[in-house]
């Protein structure tokens, strides 16, 4: 939707998601797998410190790291700040305080989040002990966060322990995600008000005399504002290409297809694009195209072959 104060400038809602997925060692196996069972473990580096969370490298020597120690679910805050309104995913519902606490027998500090009633509870140096979450499935959500304990410093040296749990927990998966909203400012804007028209619009930089497509507002090269708009187009050149064989989440186009670039014609710099209508190891470098457009699409579904003979190579060598 355009933007009220500037109605040419678009704005979207735009999230960003996707699942991390890793396999665990064993120090690592081992601090979750502990999470699980309501044990929290550290790990010995070189130098005697103890760290938590524990890490499979000591980070001064690099050396591998494999003495593994537990220490206690109570601690001291070291620092700390208020968080006034949690997000989507935060640990806990309500205004909490994100903390680093160091826990008993720990040199290191872990960082979670504190469940106090307001700012004016939470204090560097107060002490805390580990809630644990109702159900728990080896992961650092098992410590629901931390709470006020007025109990005293346990004892400094921490327990050894052989890291060994039944059904030890061997790999994690970690959804990552970013909200915001974009806007594309005034070039991209103009760009993509063109498309709705069927037509692709690029600026040229009033110096090298470039033609940017899709525009930047300004030249990369020269550090110039860019306002002269020039249509370039339909067709182009293929100047280099890849072939797809993993489907994409929630992206209707089944594999193996290729994906382009694409140099438009009276444009200095080649778009991406999806190569369809010819078959995927027939696509070349030099292939002409032309965009095909959907039924009410707002930008070409695709690109296909329009039978001209390839361009010569020198024609777009520096687009590559």
């Amino acid at each position: 939707m355009a933007s009220a104060s500037s109605p040419d400038v678009l704005r979207a809602p735009l999230v960003v998601e996707f699942p991390f997925t890793r396999s665990l060692g064993p120090v690592q196996s081992a601090f979750l797998t502990g999470l699980r069972e309501r044990t929290v473990l550290g790990v010995r580096a070189v130098d005697g410190r103890t760290l938590v969370p524990p890490v499979e490298y000591d980070p001064v020597t690099a050396d591998e790291l494999r003495d593994l120690v537990e220490v206690a679910p109570t601690g001291t805050v070291t620092t700390w700040a208020w968080n006034h309104e949690p997000r989507r995913g935060q640990p806990l519902g309500t205004p909490f305080a994100w903390v680093l606490v160091r826990l008993d027998g720990a040199d290191t500090a872990l960082l979670h989040a504190l469940d106090a009633p307001g700012p004016d509870a939470v204090r560097t140096g107060m002490r805390v002990r580990v809630r644990w979450a109702v159900e728990r499935v080896g992961a650092i959500t098992d410590i629901a966060c931390f709470e006020p304990y007025e109990g005293k410093e346990a004892g400094p040296q921490p327990e050894p322990h052989t890291g060994e749990f039944e059904n030890p927990v061997t790999g994690i998966v970690a959804s990552a995600r970013l909200d915001y909203t974009y806007s594309p400012g005034r070039a991209q804007s103009a760009y993509l008000h063109a498309l709705a028209e069927r037509k692709t619009v690029g600026e040229r930089c009033p110096a090298c005399h470039k033609v940017y497509v899709p525009p930047r507002g300004a030249c990369p090269t020269c550090g110039l504002a860019t306002t002269e708009r020039v249509e370039v187009g339909p067709r182009g050149t293929v100047t280099t290409y890849c072939i797809v064989n993993i489907k994409a989440k929630n992206l209707d186009i089944e594999v193996p297809y290729v994906y382009a670039h694409i140099a438009l014609d009276g444009a200095d710099l080649a778009l991406h694009a999806r190569i369809a209508g010819i078959p995927c190891d027939e696509v070349r470098m030099g292939l002409r195209v032309e965009p095909v457009w959907t039924e009410g699409g707002r930008h070409p579904d695709h690109y296909r072959p329009t039978g001209e003979p390839d361009a010569d190579y020198d024609t777009y060598k520096e687009l590559v």
